[in-house]
């Protein structure tokens, strides 16, 4: 183990193979969302390899928080090339996502060919998707008590979540919100407020102007599987991956809406995409191979998770040297807490959207109701690793008995 200055520690030499192996290793054990997977990495790498200092860790942590992306992953990519540079970095991000893509590519494959065939596994499958809008609920809360600090992104969080559920199309508010919110901060309240309402005037114009009704969930009567290109798959993991703010949960709007207007996937199949998600090793956003297999098939999983990915090993292998400006550049904090505001916004019209599809496809409301409750206080009060995992085989087992 070397140092490159006073004090500060290096990552051990290791082969390209030993390197890959070592991220390989952290991807099948990647249970637990975020913060177990990264506090996963900083015990093995940090606190007992000396890969860097815990003071620089952090740091490290602060600036991939700003980033878009997957952050665990994104921290791999980071450590593989402080290792072995480049070459380092993109073997510990493939190390790390490969288990979970496997996995999510075979569980694809094996829930579109074989399909949802009797009545018990239809029940289940309803039971699950519930349990996910309760994980998707604490999810929102969770992000949006870190970043709804003061009364003007509370406003802008609302404001996009109502123009969302009017049909306005999230490339107009997310600028919007950024722009209005650093308008804010700098004392031009007024300002902000007019940009804000001329943005979303112009974006419910445009939408009725030109018929553009938002784009109905799909119902698994009316889906067209499979009909998705390869390049507007890409093109969706790649927004995706530039828009995963706080969490894989913030990707969820931008799958749903390019999903629901390509017709490829059903309210009920996304959800179970996500819940899928949720019970293997691997990054959350890994449900986008899900969304993607079931859009093109094996070529439209890999096109989805390849730019949902791209930005991620982007980021950390090019601009990583300039990226601690982005913490002392305090207009930019401002315009992506605004943008942050806005997705949380998002993520709740969504919600409720879904929510409104659950309501049609739940054979009892009451015990739907039964089982959204139970799985939301689980998803507040239960801290375990295996916590939402366990939860959702439970709601799927409360869905068979129940329906």
């Amino acid at each position: 183990m070397t140092s490159d200055g006073p004090g500060e520690l290096r990552p051990p030499h290791l082969s390209y193979g030993a390197l890959f192996l070592q991220f390989l290793r952290f991807g099948v054990l990647a249970f637990g969302g975020p913060v177990a997977q990264i506090a996963m990495i900083r015990h093995r790498l940090i606190d007992e390899g000396r890969w860097m200092s815990s003071e620089r860790f952090n740091r490290l942590l602060a600036v991939l928080q700003v980033l878009p992306g997957p952050e665990a992953h994104e921290l791999c990519v980071h450590l593989g090339m402080r290792a072995r540079g480049r070459i380092g970095g993109v073997l510990a991000g493939l190390g790390f996502m490969l288990p979970g893509f496997v996995l999510m590519l075979g569980l694809a494959w094996l829930y579109f060919s074989i399909g949802v065939k009797s009545g018990w596994m239809t029940s289940a499958f309803i039971g699950v998707q519930i349990a996910v809008l309760a994980v998707i609920v604490r999810a929102a809360h969770r992000i949006g008590r870190h970043v709804m600090v003061d009364r003007s992104l509370w406003l802008i969080g609302a404001a996009s979540c109502a123009a969302s559920l009017l049909g306005v199309s999230f490339w107009l508010i997310l600028p919007a919100a950024g722009l209005a919110y650093a308008l804010a901060q700098s004392g031009r309240r007024l300002a902000a407020a007019a940009l804000f309402i001329l943005t979303l005037s112009i974006g419910l114009a445009v939408r009725y102007g030109l018929n553009d009704h938002s784009a109905p969930l799909v119902t698994a009567a009316g889906v067209r599987p499979m009909s998705a290109s390869v390049a507007a798959l890409f093109f969706t993991g790649l927004k995706a991956g530039l828009l995963t703010f706080g969490g894989a949960y913030t990707a969820i709007p931008v799958m749903r809406a390019d999903a629901a207007r390509g017709g490829w996937i059903s309210v009920g199949q996304f959800l179970d995409g996500v819940a899928l998600a949720q019970v293997i090793p691997a990054p959350l956003i890994i449900f986008g191979t899900f969304v993607g297999y079931a859009g093109g098939g094996f070529p439209g999983a890999l096109a989805l998770t390849a730019g949902i990915f791209l930005p991620a090993f982007s980021f950390s292998l090019i601009f990583y040297d300039r990226l601690e400006l982005v913490l002392e550049n305090r207009s930019l904090h401002a315009l992506l807490d605004g943008v942050a505001a806005a997705v949380v916004g998002l993520i709740v019209a969504t919600v409720l959207q879904l929510g409104a599809s659950l309501v049609d496809t739940a054979p009892y409301w009451p015990l739907a109701l039964a089982i959204f409750g139970a799985a939301l206080v689980a998803a507040y009060r239960w801290r375990a690793q295996l916590a939402i995992p366990v939860t959702l085989v439970l709601a799927g087992l409360a869905g068979a008995l129940a329906f």
